[in-house]
């Protein structure tokens, strides 16, 4: 049981770092300080390509908090 949640375990690790690494940045710019920067593509986000890699960032990274958890009690 330990092995196979361990394997689990660096497995999201891994595909949690590539995922923060796969998003753009949260550069606005100047247009943000007068919400100038709410555009067509800031509106649909969520179901865009960039919000499943957030949904699953935040997801995958409370997964990740739980199995740490998880492994912390199985291993004493």
């Amino acid at each position: 049981m330990t092995t196979f949640v361990s394997i689990i375990y660096v497995l999201l690790g891994i595909a949690i770092s590539v995922i923060v690494l796969m998003q753009e940045g949260n550069q606005q710019g100047l247009g943000s300080i007068g919400g100038m920067a709410d555009s067509y593509w800031g509106k649909i986000k969520g179901r865009s390509m960039e919000g499943a890699l957030e949904k699953f960032t935040k997801y995958g990274t409370g997964l990740f908090l739980i199995l740490a958890l998880v492994l912390n009690i199985l291993m004493k």
